[in-house]
């Protein structure tokens, strides 16, 4: 144990130990913050929702009040759909930082509604938002590099080593010892601000320790790369000079050019394409005749054939009908889109078995929630919801069913996950 105490009491008179350690602490709390403030924010936002609609169903219910039009209360009403951040969120960010959260939605096509305006970033590999997972993954490794660049040459250069290794619990004693130490250091400076993110987050502990234990491997993975190179015998600066190179060509160079042969390999088209597409094939509806939308969407929908016929004049049962069609031309393309964003995923999950900065990434953000899986998965959800949607209102429009106030309150409502 006096071994131990007497290297502790060296680490801490090295300024560059001590400067190194609180720095990334620095970072790491900062990180956290930013991602507590982020997860706060959309939170609040959510929160907001129900009072907000409550205000527009009111508004709508004046506009339709006089006709009792169950299409114009289709038209005009939107309906909100939210993904909530999950607790640990804060730590890994992800595909939150590009993709919509909540999205407000009507019974009209809803294909061009989910893409429009659409940011996307499978770009698993690439630097993201500052939080916690990029402190880890890109910052992190540089503080192993300035505290273990010279653990052994820097002795040899001071002419100790020879005296070190020769001495009663010396050689491969003392380089554990120090390395544990400084491995320690660097655990807790990380640990510590990440586990009161996690307290105030209210993290379950299974995917609190999980992040813990991660911590742990990517700086040990980082340790080792560094005693393996001090293992040249080159001199401090030679080391770190080598360090840094590995670790531009880690967690940039590579992860860089893996993304451009992933692109390249698995082209995707953009979902402002399909939202386009969905667009136009709306809009070619009203060039045709009604009486061959209506059959395209009665053949796909038989359950709402025959009960009341369609007047000669406008009616909303032709116009959400032909945006449903507008979808469903479209559905291909929706479907090939998402398989194509999932074998990039795959891919780019693959990746990470040989990169470790791409692989933490991938497991940070799927333990937070906040990878592709999840934002397909919320999509999913409003597709489910929009599908009760278009069945409630067409519950009124087929059976020619006036729209009273109080039938706003009787739509169905969101629900995360169902």
């Amino acid at each position: 144990m006096s071994l131990w105490i007497y290297e502790v009491g060296l680490i801490l008179r090295s300024p560059v130990a001590l400067i190194a350690t609180l720095l990334l602490a620095i970072f790491a709390g900062a990180a956290v913050l930013a991602g507590l403030h982020e997860v706060s924010r959309q939170q609040a936002a959510i929160a907001a929702i129900p009072a907000a609609q409550a205000e527009d169903n009111a508004a709508v219910a004046v506009r339709v009040a006089e006709s009792q039009d169950a299409g114009s209360a289709a038209y005009y009403s939107f309906h909100p759909t939210w993904n909530a951040p999950s607790t640990l969120a804060f730590a890994a960010l992800g595909m939150r930082d590009v993709s919509p959260h909540m999205l407000r939605i009507r019974a009209l096509g809803l294909e061009a509604q989910i893409y429009d305006g659409e940011t996307f970033n499978p770009e698993l590999a690439l630097p993201g938002r500052f939080d916690f997972a990029f402190v880890l993954v890109f910052l992190a490794p540089l503080f192993v590099i300035a505290l273990f660049h010279d653990l052994t040459s820097g002795e040899r250069e001071a002419g100790r080593l020879r005296t070190l290794e020769a001495l009663p619990h010396g050689g491969r004693a003392l380089w554990l010892r120090r390395s544990g130490l400084r491995f320690i250091m660097l655990w807790t400076a990380l640990g510590v601000p990440f586990l009161l993110g996690a307290l105030v987050s209210r993290a379950p502990l299974a995917g609190t320790a999980a992040f813990v234990v991660i911590v742990a491997a990517y700086l040990l993975f980082w340790i080792a790369v560094a005693l393996l190179v001090s293992r040249l015998r080159w001199s401090s600066v030679a080391n770190a000079a080598a360090l840094a190179a590995i670790w531009l060509v880690l967690a940039l160079v590579l992860p860089t050019l893996a993304n451009v042969v992933i692109n390249r390999a698995l082209p995707v088209e953009q979902g402002s394409e399909i939202a386009l597409a969905q667009r136009e094939a709306v809009n070619g509806a009203w060039d045709i005749p009604r009486e061959d939308t209506m059959r395209r969407f009665y053949a796909n929908h038989p359950e709402w054939d025959g009960i009341a016929p369609l007047p000669e004049t406008f009616h909303y049962k032709w116009y959400l009908a032909f945006h449903q069609v507008g979808d469903e031309s479209v559905a291909d393309q929706v479907q090939a889109y998402r398989t194509g964003l999932e074998r990039r995923d795959a891919a780019a999950r693959t990746l990470g078995v040989l990169l470790p900065t791409v692989g933490v990434q991938a497991v940070l953000t799927r333990l937070a929630r906040t990878d592709l899986q999840a934002q397909l998965a919320y999509q999913n959800d409003i597709r489910a919801y929009h599908q009760r949607l278009r069945a409630f209102y067409y519950s009124y429009l087929f059976h020619d069913r006036p729209f009273a106030a109080a039938d706003f309150g009787r739509a169905p409502t969101f629900v995360e996950g169902g």
